[in-house]
């Protein structure tokens, strides 16, 4: 590679989103592997299958939460079994058992789920069914979206301030709007205890360096009000040089409840990240080196730092038995910095690794809305009938700087023996512009229970959206003006209504059948950072449906459950270009079906068993680029096959064994499956002992075997890799 020239990447991270930018989004990743753990969550409030008799370590079987409502999948207060869905609940108290150190590390043990997390995106991307990242994978906290700036989401942050995160699979437009294609995960906070006094706290250290610090406190403060504190701080030197990262979490919400049937709560969260300083690994001679697993190839004064603070007012109130009405406001900001040298790339000619890349960009991002609804019990002659009414609206700002007019950083340095350098900028980070995004929508859904075993659930959203742009000019005596990005001035404007219908029959309480068809809408790149290209101002989002059946089972009397669920779902109106000189066109379309699995049983002598899986088949079905056809071949970064089996032992009722494999199948690094990306399998060990009833040692061994492995790519020979083998242990208390 010659040095100077930018070699085309599958997309360079944080840019202006959109083809037709210099700067692609890239959806790519780094995993820190799973940790340990062992039982994952299954549909329903599954986790490690445990019921907490007021010990520290827990043992047998949690009840079946099929029978427990999940606020992701519907706004009716449906349980999953009543919900024509696939909807997966992760505990919080599970997450942290297992250790999981970040919120994608959590999630990714959902059925379906894996990572497509790097620096780029907030390391926060996700993969569901065959459709990656936050354009596709919508991300709600406490039921509220977050809207990403090119791709980019860095909240919430550390899973200690989780009570637990909500998985839906498939499109999830009709209760959240666009962006939603593939599913939807909603993180809902820890809350409020008003009628006893909580605390909790952790002390770990381990591999790497690896330091965790947590405590939480709760409970009544009067009659009326009570409260709920948290408080993270997280370090590690990491598994390759320079790899230092610290974070630190601040959560605390005060709940005033007046009357049985009324609530306020204030809520604030904080957060404050400066991860990993690495972009991942380049492969040498066309395979993994042992010898440069360790090595960070980016700049020595690199810098990310994300900084996030969330304030939220929600109104719960209930002024009769069939109506409820609930209203959240809120604001949220995000600053985050991003300055590194980001792509390497093996030159099999000269022996040596060329860098290049050289970014610097920020986000300066202000977010706020509000979102009221209002539900009714309200029968249908004799039938029974739920119907829920609501609003969303919110205002997104933001300010978009970086360096792009730099010159170009480029050098060639020995794969195993280099001086980092520093980073090098001529242009300097400046505000390049800036947008204002409005959004509004209205919505309802509705269930009509036609027999006490057939119901009928249907729903839909009309929602408007509205982007202006203003690019910032800078003139020689230091002057700046604004011009605006679109046509004749115009604000960019997208409509779009989705809706969803399905029936739910269950023959017997605790089993249920099902089956769905539902719309949903993706934008083209990200919202908020709409591209300037004059030809897709006349662009829409683009659009898709889904079709799926399946089966939802609890069983010896809550000690089982398993589900089960086929799915297809096709994708429209994707950018193409038939040739290098034919005009831009939004005519492609991809499409994925699949498989979803999973099962957790409490089994005799204290043994207990979870485990899911997926298969599925993502593809383009009409897509040619610059005149490459990409048709039949599968998306980048799409693991088509992934399973997580865990099993567990209570020894005793002090003492708890657990094991854990997690596979992963292979992937492509590239739309046009050139650059093949091996599967891996990576085996955990856990094990947990009560000192007393209040206090625990825990030993978690993550990626037993030492397996190298890349929990996704950074370009195509470039892969971010997951954590090498490490022991953490902890002491962890509740009283």
């Amino acid at each position: 590679m010659t040095p100077g020239v930018r070699r085309a990447t599958t997309g360079s991270p944080k840019a202006a989103d959109g083809w037709a930018g210099g700067y692609a989004m890239c959806h790519r990743t780094r995993l820190a592997a799973a940790t340990t753990l062992a039982l994952l969550a299954v549909p329903g409030r599954a986790a490690d299958g445990v019921v907490d008799d007021g010990s520290i370590v827990v043992t047998g079987r949690q009840t079946d939460a099929l029978t427990l409502p999940a606020i992701t999948g519907s706004r009716l207060g449906l349980t999953p079994l009543e919900t024509p869905a696939s909807i997966a609940t992760l505990d919080g108290d599970a997450i942290r058992r297992r250790g999981d150190l970040t919120i994608v590390e959590a999630v990714t043990r959902a059925p379906g789920v894996t990572t497509g997390a790097n620096p780029g995106n907030g390391g926060t991307a996700l993969v569901v069914r065959g459709f990656s990242g936050q354009g596709s994978i919508l991300q709600l906290y406490d039921g509220i979206r977050l809207f990403p700036v090119a791709g980019t989401i860095t909240f919430p942050t550390d899973p200690w301030t989780v009570d637990r995160i909500e998985v839906l699979n498939g499109p999830a437009s009709v209760l959240y709007g666009q962006g939603a294609l593939g599913g939807a995960v909603n993180v809902l906070a820890r809350q409020p205890h008003p009628d006893r006094f909580v605390a909790d706290g952790e002390l770990q250290f381990g591999s790497q360096n690896t330091v965790h610090a947590g405590a939480g406190i709760g409970g009544p403060l009067a009659d009326k009000l009570s409260f709920r504190a948290d408080a993270s701080y997280r370090r590690s030197d990491g598994y390759v040089d320079r790899g230092r990262s610290t974070s630190y979490a601040l959560s605390a919400a005060l709940r005033f409840a007046p009357t049985e049937t009324l609530s306020l709560t204030l809520r604030d969260d904080y957060g404050d990240q400066r991860p990993i300083r690495y972009f991942g690994t380049p492969l040498i001679d066309h395979r993994l080196d042992e010898r440069n697993r360790g090595k960070n190839y980016n700049v020595d004064d690199a810098q990310l730092h994300y900084q996030d603070n969330r304030t939220t007012l929600t109104l719960d109130w209930t002024p009769t038995p069939a109506v409820t009405v609930s209203n959240a406001a809120y604001r949220l900001t995000s600053k985050r910095l991003f300055k590194d040298l980001e792509s390497y790339f093996y030159d099999d000619d000269t022996g040596r690794v060329d860098r290049f890349d050289n970014l610097g960009i920020v986000h300066d991002q202000t977010q706020y809305g509000d979102q009221g609804t209002v539900r009714w019990s309200v029968p249908l002659g004799r039938l029974k009938n739920d119907l829920v009414v609501g609003f969303d609206v919110n205002s997104i700002k933001l300010v978009y700087s970086n360096d792009f007019g730099s010159d170009p950083q480029a050098d060639s340095v020995d794969p195993f023996d280099f001086s980092p350098g520093v980073f090098f900028d001529t242009q300097g980070i400046a505000p390049r512009y800036r947008t204002q995004t409005t959004e509004y929508a209205v919505f309802a859904e509705d269930r009509l229970k036609l027999t006490d075993q057939v119901s009928l659930i249907a729903g839909v959203r009309t929602e408007h959206d509205q982007v202006g742009r203003w690019n910032t000019a800078y003139a020689a005596n230091g002057a700046t003006s604004e011009t605006p990005a679109y046509p004749n001035g115009q604000d960019k404007v997208l409509q779009n209504t989705t809706y969803r219908v399905g029936g739910v029959y269950q023959p017997v309480p605790t089993v249920s059948l099902y089956a769905q068809y539902s719309t949903g809408v993706d934008p083209l790149g990200t919202l908020t950072t709409f591209t300037t290209n004059a030809t897709q101002f006349f662009f829409t989002n683009a659009t898709g449906e889904q079709v799926e059946v399946g089966a939802k089972v609890g069983f010896l009397s809550g000690h089982g459950a398993a589900t089960v669920a086929a799915y297809k779902i096709t994708k429209h109106n994707l950018v193409a270009q038939r040739t290098p000189d034919s005009p831009v066109e939004q005519i492609g379309a991809r499409s994925s079906r699949g498989i979803e699995a999973s099962v957790a049983l409490d089994l005799a002598a204290g043994f207990g068993l979870d485990a899911n899986g997926t298969v599925l088949d993502a593809r383009y079905d009409d897509f040619v680029s610059g005149g490459t056809s990409y048709t039949g071949r599968t998306p980048a970064n799409i693991p088509e096959t992934s399973v997580n089996l865990y099993l567990r032992y209570d020894a005793t009722r002090r003492l708890q064994v657990r094991g854990g494999l997690r596979y992963i199948g292979r992937s492509f690094s590239d739309d046009a499956n050139t650059f093949r990306v091996p599967g891996y399998v990576v085996f955990d060990l856990g094990l947990t002992y009560a000192i007393t009833r209040s206090i625990a040692a825990n030993v978690h061994v993550e990626n037993l075997t030492d397996k190298a492995y890349a929990t996704t790519t950074y370009n195509d020979e470039q892969w971010i890799l997951g954590r090498p083998r490490s022991v953490d242990m902890s002491l962890t208390a509740r009283f």
